[in-house]
């Protein structure tokens, strides 16, 4: 164990990783709840996506473990899902099929990419400001989507949006549900999602709004129905580059400042350079190819991670427990369907992880116009559209223009002009 983990040598122990590995999980476990109850909204079976889910992020999170040796957690990510669900298959009318072919593609891509020196020419293409811009408006995008979900906002003839009636049994129990978590992230409860979840179903079980299945334990099943589904022809036939693009881009920075900032903390940086990036890049491109083989969105390093390297958590043995742990919940499906149905449970999740995403927004230059503007538009036009590329897009068309127009064209990457005219192509003659 220890030649394989390194244990001595990274300062912890079997028994540390195994607490950090509890932690971690408690941490994002939410996943396996709200993924699937995301996807489900295109059409999707929900066994099958919970299942993919699952075994993505198994898969993916040991190769983490065992050949990158990290503590970090992958799994399918949130932005991404909703990405897939509300803006490519609900937003655009495309079969889900055809969008897991997207991010088959996109998968497929990670790979190269991550076996070649390119990856850092595409990271260091992209402004910081912007990366931080996406981050941000992908959190908007997330809250506004659970606080429809909740119907705490609905549509209005005269005003687009409207407040809805807080005194409907939903959405009041959503609002209990959201005070709950933030109570418990106040106190800062380890799993506090997963833990207001939890309680939130109680309550509604409490007051009729949740019925319970006839058994909690049940033999896998079901994911038949979206493994080796995807279409990737039709991505082709459909011009779905600028998503294929999106997908990929996403992953990839948000991946590569997740893996950097949990190293960080863990202290495995070695003279500000990231070890085995290869490897702990691949880890994250394998599970999001397999994850569209069996049915799910692209998988993403998880920056709940952190919280099992706050408890001691230094080595590869950490994602491995939470692997085996993430099995064993493949055996609780039939309450897994019942809690994702109930908006009062998932929402409040949407909106508090939301939220935390929306943390980056103070590290952008609000007082360097070039890099704010394209910033601004990114984070507001994504809830606006509904349409996570089209932010990107117009946030990575205007940002050129104005280092132009200020005499500052070299500080732009020759590859990010190269963007901005592709999401110009696309948004101009192919959006609608």
């Amino acid at each position: 164990m220890d030649q394989l983990f390194k244990l001595k040598e990274r300062g912890t122990s079997v028994a540390t990783e195994l607490m950090a590995g509890v932690t971690t999980f408690l941490t994002m476990v939410y996943i396996v709840i709200v993924n699937p109850g995301i996807l489900s909204t295109t059409g999707m079976d929900f066994h099958g996506v919970f299942m993919a889910t699952v075994l993505a992020s198994i898969v993916a999170t040991l190769i983490m473990g065992l050949f990158a040796n990290y503590p970090i957690v992958i799994a399918p990510g949130m932005g991404l899902n909703a990405y897939f669900a509300f803006t490519v298959v609900g937003g655009n009318g495309v079969p889900w099929q055809i969008a897991l072919g997207a991010v088959f593609i996109a998968g497929v891509l990670f790979i190269v990419l991550s076996l070649t020196s390119f990856r850092y020419v595409l990271l260091d293409a992209i402004p910081t400001s912007l990366k931080h811009a996406i981050t941000a408006g992908i959190g908007l995008f997330i809250t506004f989507i659970g606080l429809q979900n909740a119907k705490i906002i609905v549509s209005s003839p005269a005003t687009l949006l409207t407040l809805g009636n807080l005194r409907e049994p939903m959405t009041a129990l959503t609002l209990i549900g959201l005070i709950i978590s933030l109570v418990l992230l106040a106190y800062q409860v380890r799993g506090y999602l997963f833990f207001g979840m939890l309680i939130t179903a109680v309550l509604a079980w409490i007051y009729g709004l949740l019925a319970l299945p006839d058994t909690f334990v049940a033999a896998p099943s079901g994911l038949v129905a979206t493994a080796f589904q995807l279409d990737i022809k039709g991505v082709f036939t459909s011009g779905l580059y600028a998503v294929i693009f999106t997908f990929l881009l996403i992953t990839l920075f948000d991946t590569t400042g997740t893996m950097l900032g949990v190293a960080e903390q863990a202290g495995l940086l070695k003279e500000n350079k990231f070890p085995r990036s290869r490897g702990a890049l691949l880890a994250d491109a394998v599970g999001t190819t397999t994850g569209a083989l069996l049915g799910t969105s692209p998988t993403s390093a998880y920056i709940e991670s952190s919280s099992g390297v706050a408890v001691g958590g230094r080595t590869g043995l950490t994602a491995v427990i939470v692997s085996l742990l993430l099995a064993l919940t493949l055996l609780f499906s039939p309450i897994i369907a019942v809690l994702a149905s109930i908006p009062a449970i998932t929402a409040p999740t949407l909106i508090i992880v939301g939220f935390l995403m929306m943390n980056v927004l103070r590290q952008i230059e609000w007082q360097d116009l070039e890099e704010a503007f394209p910033a601004f538009l990114i984070v507001v036009l994504m809830p606006l559209t509904y349409s996570i590329a089209t932010g990107i897009g117009i946030g990575f068309i205007v940002y050129p223009i104005l280092k132009v127009i200020r005499g500052k064209r070299k500080d732009v990457h020759p590859i990010f002009y190269l963007f901005a005219v592709l999401f110009f192509v696309q948004i101009v003659f192919f959006t609608h």
